[in-house]
Formats: C-alpha cells, structure tokens, sequence
C-alpha cells in the first residue's frame, strides 16, 4: 500500500468511528503501532483534526470532510451481495432503502467498476423471510423506534395461542429466524417472541417510556447474566 493511500485509509477508519485506537488500525490494516503513530502524527501536521492521543484513541474532529469515497471492485461487490441478503432477510422498507444505497454507490463509480459490480457471481435463493413475516417485521420495527405498544395474537412452539400486550424493544437475527425481544405488559416480564410465529399484529395508540426494569439495557443485561450463569 503507498503511503499516500494508507494515510488515506487510517482517515475513513478514523471518521467512521466515535473512538479509534492504534491497534485496532494496526491490527485492521497489518501494520505496527509505532507506524500508526507516525502516520498520525503526518496527518495532524498537515492539518486533518485528529484529535486525541496515544493509549487512549482517536477521533476526527468536527468539520472535516474528504472527497467522495471510492471503492475497489470487490468492495462494490461485497456491498451488492449484502443488497442481495437484505432483500431476503429484512423488511420490505429497508429492503428497499440498502437498494437505493446501493444504486446511488454505484453511480459514482467508474462504468468499468460499475458492470464489473453488477455482473452476478453469487445469487440469494428466494428462501428468506415470508411476506407475512416481514410485513411484520417492519411494523414491530417502527414501533420500536417510536415506542408504540403493539397487540400480538401468538402461537408457541406447543400451538398454544394467547394475546400479549407488549412494548417493543428490538429484533434479533438468529439465522433464518428472528425474534422480538419485548417487555410483555400481560405477563409482566421479558419475553421472546418469533416472528414466524405472530399471527396477528396491532400497533396501538397507547405508546411507552423507558422504565428501570424494562428497557432493552436491562434485557441485555439479564440474557448477558444468564448466558454467564449457563
């Protein structure tokens, strides 16, 4: 790598993260500590607002901005293929946004770069998510975000059906299923749910407030302190 495109480089790791040490850029871009340190110390002389020290990290300082980012082909490409993914394994919302994302990367690459990238070496088989599914995905993720409390009809892995008030708190991704992790109003404790599972959903009116004990914080912390105790 030149030096001018590793100084390059160090700056978009920098910017693209709230606190950045030196070995994590040494580690990420295979170079030693005290090359990390030279460098940075470089850029600092030149005028970029790197700010903060060695031991402890770094940022870069409000203001600053480079020219628009390029990528290599097989960026563009591991950028196409997660496209690929997203339209499988996520909402139809924000499937349809990291489309557009990905329209808007391509057209600023060069037009070889561009053909290169969209010429199809890996294909996502139509086996993601069902429509029910990720109809339901994207109104418990939007609920979620505005705090809405949402009316589930649900089946468990027994077939026993029951109705749940629930607040939303996140979804996660476990490989070809995903859950709600949810603070349930009925029950009065964590629970989760499958998304394949709901059979009905309603986002109410009523929404909620962060409380001590039923915040996503605290449902971390209680799956982290259960996975210690396991």
């Amino acid at each position: 790598m030149r030096p001018a495109d590793r100084l390059f480089q160090i700056v978009q790791l920098i910017r693209g993260r709230r606190l950045t040490t030196a070995r994590w850029l040494a580690e990420r871009l295979a170079l030693s500590e005290r090359t990390i340190y030279r460098d940075i110390a470089q850029l600092q002389a030149q005028g970029v607002p790197i700010e903060g020290e060695a031991g402890v990290g770094y940022r870069l300082g409000r203001g600053f901005d480079l020219p628009p980012l390029m990528f290599t082909l097989e960026e563009a490409r591991a950028l196409a293929s997660a496209v690929q993914l997203a339209q499988q394994w996520l909402d139809p919302a924000l499937a349809a946004a990291s489309e557009a994302a990905l329209s808007r990367v391509l057209s600023v690459l060069p037009a070889d770069v561009r053909e290169r990238t969209r010429s199809r070496h890996m294909v996502v088989a139509s086996s993601g998510l069902s429509d029910s599914s990720r109809h339901n995905m994207q109104l418990l993720r939007q609920a979620a975000q505005t705090k809405h409390k949402v009316h589930i009809a649900y089946q468990d892995a027994t077939e026993t059906r029951s109705e749940r008030i629930v607040r939303p708190l996140a979804l996660f991704y476990w490989g070809k299923v995903w859950t709600l992790a949810a603070w349930c109003e009925t029950r009065q404790t964590f629970r989760n749910f499958r998304l394949d599972r709901m059979e009905r959903l309603t986002c109410l009116d009523e929404r909620f407030e962060d409380e001590d004990g039923k915040s996503l914080d605290d449902f971390m912390a209680m799956e982290a302190c259960a996975a210690g105790s396991s």
